[in-house]
């Protein structure tokens, strides 16, 4: 079973590369097909397939099979779920913000 942290770090994972990172900004304009990824990014297949794997176990990017064609789109679900964890981790907890764990005399 995966923990919390596991899941974050996947998301994280997914934009840690510069790939990765071409491979987002290609989606934004929409369902793309591996070919044309691989045209756009001039990487092989395996290249590909690999950063592919990642994008897609993170939730970020989804995939659907059309003959011998994977095509890729980014996911609603994923993306909001990437923007809740990034606010989760860097905004300041309310609760315990006047809660300071150092005392200065």
């Amino acid at each position: 079973m995966n923990t919390i942290y596991e899941n974050y770090a996947r998301v994280f994972k997914a934009f840690c590369d510069e790939k990765r990172l071409r491979i987002l900004e290609l989606l934004r304009g929409g369902e793309k097909c591996a070919c044309k990824l691989l045209e756009d990014l001039d990487i092989g297949q395996s290249s590909l397939s690999y950063h592919m794997k990642i994008l897609v176990e993170s939730g970020i990017v989804k995939s659907r099979q059309e003959g011998k064609w994977t095509y890729y789109t980014i996911s609603q679900e994923g993306s909001d779920y990437a923007v809740d964890v990034l606010k989760t981790l860097i905004m300041p907890d309310k609760i315990n913000a006047n809660n300071k764990s150092c005392k200065m005399l």
